[in-house]
Parts: structure tokens; sequence; C-alpha cells
């Protein structure tokens, strides 16, 4: 069952599923998010405060079978909850890779971020936090702050903002896009301040970071 709606998370906390308690990931989120252990999420592995949850498929799960396949579909098919997946893309699980995106991207309508690893997890999942903490706290700044970009180095808040999220695995992470290399990671991060929102960008949006050529490639995955 899927559980983790009835549970309200703090902003800047995460509940995490009991069973990713001496993992890895769980290990090097402690001390960078307030992290608390709950074994009733059912099929989640970590609950944001914005109503987001965390699908983590590791390496170990795309190797073993469908089973996380079928998790993914009950989530989809019983939750109004915003669903994130993970998935771990090592050479190991890579030949599995393009399985997980049609499933995903394709069938379920969810976001889909690879890692190399748990370690790299973790920092994604930091990175989500704070992304929740600035939709709470600054979400009306996001218009004036699109607005300012124009006007380069006149924004101390836009300055900020770049600085945070210039943070490897979500630059990694927008970089395994088709057609984006370090230099467009950047300036889509810029321009469009969250991974979700960039998901979520029109071909006109995108073409006026990117050009025409990129952006459709980008809007196509």
């Amino acid at each position: 069952p899927v559980t983790a709606g009835s549970i309200v998370v703090p902003y800047g906390h995460v509940i995490g599923n009991e069973k990713w308690r001496g993992s890895e990931v769980a290990q090097r989120l402690q001390g960078k998010v307030r992290l608390i252990f709950e074994d009733g999420l059912g099929l989640v592995d970590f609950h944001l405060s914005n109503k987001t949850c965390i699908l983590l498929i590791s390496e170990a799960d795309l190797v073993a079978g469908d089973e996380f396949k079928r998790r993914l579909v009950r989530f989809r098919n019983a939750s109004s909850l915003r669903g994130i997946v993970i998935v771990e893309k090592t050479p190991i699980s890579d030949q599995y890779y393009s399985g997980v995106q049609k499933l995903v991207v394709l069938e379920l309508g969810m976001v889909l971020l690879p890692v190399a690893n748990q370690g790299e997890a973790s920092q994604l999942i930091v990175q989500l936090v704070s992304f929740c903490l600035i939709s709470k706290h600054g979400s009306s700044l996001w218009p004036q702050v699109r607005e300012q970009s124009r006007d380069r180095g006149a924004n101390p808040f836009l300055r900020k903002q770049r600085a945070q999220l210039a943070e490897p695995a979500v630059l990694q992470t927008v970089q395994r896009i088709p057609a984006v290399g370090k230099t467009k990671a950047l300036l889509l991060l810029q321009q469009f301040g969250s991974i979700h929102r960039l998901c979520n960008a029109s071909i006109d949006e995108l073409e006026q970071v990117v050009g025409q050529t990129a952006a459709q490639q980008i809007y196509s995955f």
C-alpha cells in the first residue's frame, strides 16, 4: 500500500523507509538533512516535505528482476503523490536502463533521475530538499529571479542560487540528457532553478536557453 501520503513531513526533513536504515544513502544523508525512519511508508523509499516521494531503484533491484517495475506501477496507480524515481545506472545495470526509462517516463509519466551510486543519490535527495525549502520560502521570487537574470550580475539572490545549483550530482544528472554538455546544463539549471521545472519546460522556453535543435532533443527526452 501507499501510506506515505498520510504522513506530514516538516520542511527540511526526510522520512526514510526503515529498510534503508544503515545503507550508504542513509549514512550520507545524516547530518545534511533531518532524517527520520518510519516502517509505514509502504512502496515509498523516502518522503519529502512537499508531497514528493522518492522511489530508489538500486543496482541490485535492476539485476534481480521485475519486482521493482511492479512496485512503480502500483505506486503510480494508487497514489496522487509526486513520485521521483532515482535509479542506479552503473556498468552492471546499464543494460537495463533503457527499459526502465521507457517504463518510468513514457508509460508512467514520472520523473527519472539516473545516478552512478548511492552517494550521488543522497546528494540528489539533499538538493531536492533544498528545492522544497526554496519553494516554500521563495516561490514568489522565481518570476523576479527569471526576469532579473537578463541583467547579468545585478541580482545577488540569483548568484547565490547559481552556486547552489552547480552541485555535482545535479549537474551530472542534467548532463546525461542528449545534446546537453556542462555549459548547457549550467544554463538550464540557472534558468529553470530545478530539475522538476526543467522537466516541465515547454519547447519555447528551452529554445530561449539552448536554441531550437537542442531544445527539441531535450523536450523529446
